[in-house]
Order: structure tokens, then C-alpha cells, then sequence
């Protein structure tokens, strides 16, 4: 594609604001499928958080598990969605994400609920393992999904709001478990087994009505005129995207590929180290809050408070990116502020009272994921073949939820405080900024190389432009400290 195309871009970067019709079918969008998807996303979260409130009820005892096996479960959950996140993304393109994606949420429901029947470890082990395998390949297919349907501009908004559910879920889940705990002893079931009977029903509900706007016309109808709209939105934002959709055929050339793009790579590493820390958290904070003192209640409750925060903190990072168009710069001060609280809570938190204490976890709940949507449209913007796009996603999302050590960040020989386990997590931190700079820099450097030839070349040079900015070469040339890449073949 030559270069030489200011004014084709810049009314085409226009157009998809001022497309009425456009728009009218984007709100559709906005008001079927981004909601169900949402809604997958967070009973995906409650039966995965879950355990965690199970813990301060007696769950472990119960089934005669320590600490230790715990981690390890955990362990085997993570090691099953990294199993299984690129085939299952490869079977979304096969069969289309409607199918798919509802009937991942039924089974991982359903894994959730027999949870229940959980005697022993070995029985504990085997469910966490099986709940993994289930679970994986959902948020990058509901992501990529997204990707689909909106504009650049538009996406990180709205992968902001899907990672809500998430967040919203680890809110809401010792909140909601702060309740149903109390329902122990009826029916002869303890608290922990209604918790995973309850909200393992709730998934599979989910999972059956989840489908109608997704697999039928539903409430809200998308007709041919809707849909050619939305994707004329598409491509006036950006010419060289192609569309994907079911049927789509992703060869083992075009994953090999993917992975083996090296200049993207500093985005995993990042999202690696950082995103491993909020693991321990998730599992932990209900128990390291009763540590300190509250009843089972009460810090079931008290844990909500840091999820509650982070929402803000989420959507806040959002606005920042959308409203500059900083990606980098927005993952990077997310993570910083996420880091900063690190540090002062394992200075301060052993010589300050309970509730300063509980005020440092509180704190470092409300920071610890504020990066991780910006991140991902950082990633996303940075592919135009929706076949890379699909892989892409899925690596993303295998690096977030892999490394395995990270379920042993918190171990019994650390309690109270978590002084070896907080160190852990600053190290990371520090590791997943330092990434995210070199992946700004890695941009940065290939752009001005890759304008340097174009000016050597001469304007009859056919470059590609991917850019996270605008689509125009003036406005890559003016804006070369913005955050573009200028690719000239691949690599």
C-alpha cells in the first residue's frame, strides 16, 4: 500500500463518527452482545474466586487439604487454560464464537457446581484441573469477538467495560459469599457447598441465556443493513483491516508466525510479570483480612472493598488511553502506581494496627489490575489480520494466567504478613514496567528506521502502517514519539 494518503485518511477517520446509521448499529452492539459477553465474563470470575471464600469457611479442613495443595491446585487450573488457550481459539474461528462461547460457559458452570462433592485432595486436585481446561480460551475469544465489532478508538472502552466483569466478579464474590455462607448447616450442607452450588447453577442459567442474542435474532435484531453498516465503520477506520468471523481457517504457518514475531514479545513478558501477582490476591485476601482479626463475615466483606476500587482505577486507566491515545504510556503509569503501593505496604504493613492493614491490601486490590485492559488493546491494535489478531489474543491471555510459581507467592511459612510473598510481587512489578518501556522503545526505534528508508526509497515505496495513533503518514511523521508501528514486511 503507498503511503502517500493524508487526505483519503483523514476522511475516512471521520466517517465513523459522523455514520449515523453506523452508530445506531454499534448501540445495538452495545446493548446485546457486549452485555452477555460481560455477563459471561463475571460468572466465569465468581467460580473461579470463589475458593477463596471456601477457604474461610473450612474448606480446606473439611477435605483435609494445606495450604500447599491449594497452590497446587490452582496451579493445575492455570496449567489446563494454558493447555488449551490457542486450540481453543483456533475451534472459535471453526465454529464461530455464538456456539462456542456459550457452551464453554455451561461447562465451566457445571464443573463449578460438582464441586460440591469434593472429599478429598485428590478429588480437589482433579476439579481445579478440569475447571481450567473448561475455562480456557474464554476471555480471549469474547475479546476477540469484540475486536470485530468496533472501531480502534472504540475498543479499549469496550474491552475495559468486558474486564469489569472480571473485576466486578472479584468484587462481588466474597460480598456475595458473605451471605450464602451463612446458609451452612441447612440440608445438611456445609457453607462452602452452597457457595459452589449456587453460584455453579447461576453460570449454566447464564450459559442458556446467554446464546439468544448471540445464536438467534433475540431482543435486539441485527439486520443485513445493520451489519454491512458496521463493518463500512470498520474499515473507514482503518482500510487494511480484514474482517473474521466463523469459518475463518487459521494454518499452523500463520501461528508460527505469530508466535515468532519477536518485536511483540516485551507485551508478554510484561503482562506476564505483573498480571501473576493479582493471582495470590484473588485466592488470599479473604483469609489475610480474618487474620487480622475480623470474623468470617465481616472479611468476606471487608475483601469486596479493594474489587469495588479497582473498578475506578480500570476505568479510569481507559478514559486516560482513549482520551490520549497513549497506550504505552497509560500501561506504564498503571503499573507504576500498582508498584509504588507495593513497596509502601511491605515498609509499612508491619508496624501499623488492623485496620491500617487492612487499608495496604485494600490498596494494593484497588491497583493491581488497572493496566491489564489498556494493555490488551495495546496488544490488539497492533494486528490488522484477524487470523494473528485471534492468536494474538490468546497468547496475551496465556502469559497473563501462566507461570506457574505464581500460585506460590503466598505460602504458610510467610503468614502473617506476606513480607516474602509482597517482595515477590514488587520484583515482578518492577520487571513488567521495565518490559512495557523496552516494547515503547522496541516501536519507537523500528518506526524511525522504517520512515528513514521510506525517505531513502522516495514516496513510490509501498510501506504497510500499522498505528496506534492515526492512519495518516503526516500525522506518523509529526507524531513520532506517538506509539505506531511502520511495518515493511514481516518478519
Amino acid at each position: 500500500m503507498a503511503i502517500g494518503r493524508e487526505e483519503t485518511d483523514s476522511n475516512n477517520s471521520g466517517f465513523a463518527e459522523k455514520d449515523v446509521e453506523g452508530l445506531k448499529a454499534r448501540r445495538k452492539v452495545d446493548t446485546s452482545v457486549l452485555p452477555f459477553l460481560f455477563l459471561g465474563l463475571l460468572v466465569f470470575q465468581l467460580d473461579r474466586m470463589n475458593l477463596a471464600s471456601a477457604l474461610t469457611d473450612g474448606f480446606a479442613k473439611n477435605i483435609k487439604i494445606n495450604q500447599n495443595t491449594v497452590n497446587l491446585g490452582n496451579q493445575l487450573m492455570f496449567l489446563g487454560i494454558v493447555v488449551l488457550e490457542i486450540p481453543s481459539n483456533l475451534v472459535l474461528q471453526r465454529i464461530g464464537p455464538r456456539k462456542w462461547i456459550s457452551a464453554q460457559v455451561f461447562l465451566f458452570g457445571l464443573v463449578a457446581t460438582l464441586q460440591i462433592f469434593i472429599k478429598d485432595r485428590t478429588g480437589f486436585l482433579i476439579s481445579r484441573a478440569i475447571l481450567g481446561l473448561c475455562e480456557a480460551g474464554y476471555i480471549p475469544g469474547a475479546i476477540y469477538t469484540l475486536s470485530t465489532w468496533y472501531t480502534r478508538r472504540e475498543l479499549a472502552k469496550r474491552v475495559a467495560v468486558f474486564f469489569f466483569s472480571m473485576f466486578g466478579g472479584n468484587a462481588i464474590s466474597p460480598l456475595l459469599a458473605s451471605g450464602i455462607l451463612k446458609l451452612g448447616g441447612k440440608h445438611g450442607m456445609k457453607g462452602w457447598q452452597w457457595l459452589f452450588l449456587i453460584e455453579g447453577i447461576f453460570t449454566m442459567v447464564v450459559s442458556v441465556i446467554q446464546p439468544r442474542p448471540l445464536l438467534s435474532p433475540g431482543l435486539i435484531r441485527f439486520s443485513t443493513s445493520d451489519r454491512e453498516h458496521l463493518q463500512r465503520r470498520i474499515v473507514a477506520d482503518d482500510p487494511e483491516r480484514r474482517d473474521g468471523a466463523q469459518g475463518l481457517h487459521i494454518p499452523f504457518k500463520i501461528v508460527r508466525t505469530t508466535v515468532k514475531h519477536y518485536r511483540r514479545w516485551p507485551h508478554f513478558i510484561s503482562t506476564f510479570a505483573v498480571f501473576s501477582t493479582w493471582s495470590p490476591l484473588t485466592t488470599y485476601t479473604p483469609s489475610i483480612i480474618m487474620a487480622l482479626g475480623f470474623t468470617r463475615i465481616q472479611a468476606n466483606a471487608l475483601a469486596s472493598v479493594g474489587g469495588f476500587i479497582a473498578l475506578g482505577v480500570v476505568f479510569f486507566f481507559g478514559w486516560l488511553s482513549d482520551r490520549t491515545n497513549k497506550r504505552g504510556i497509560s500501561v506504564i503509569a498503571a503499573q507504576s502506581c500498582y508498584l509504588t503501593i507495593l513497596i509502601i505496604a511491605r515498609t509499612v504493613h508491619p508496624n501499623v494496627g488492623k485496620w491500617s492493614r487492612w487499608g495496604l491490601w485494600t490498596s494494593v486490590n484497588a491497583l493491581a489490575i488497572g493496566y491489564h485492559p489498556v494493555h490488551n488493546s495495546w496488544v490488539q491494535l497492533n494486528y490488522k489480520d484477524p487470523r494473528e489478531r485471534s492468536i494474538s489474543i490468546a497468547m496475551w491471555v496465556m502469559s497473563a494466567i501462566s507461570g506457574l510459581a505464581r500460585t506460590q507467592y503466598f505460602r504458610a511459612d510467610d503468614l502473617p504478613l506476606y513480607s516474602k510473598g509482597l517482595r515477590t510481587m514488587t520484583v515482578l512489578a518492577a520487571t513488567g514496567i521495565l518490559f512495557a518501556i523496552i516494547q515503547e522503545l522496541t516501536y519507537l526505534l523500528y518506526n524511525k528506521k522504517a520512515l528513514r528508508k521510506y525517505r531513502e526509497e522516495g514516496r513510490g515505496a509501498t510501506l504497510v502502517v500499522y498505528t496506534l495513533v492515526r492512519l495518516s503518514l503526516a500525522a506518523t511523521v509529526r507524531n513520532i514519539l506517538s506509539y505506531s508501528i511502520v511495518k515493511l514486511d514481516r518478519p
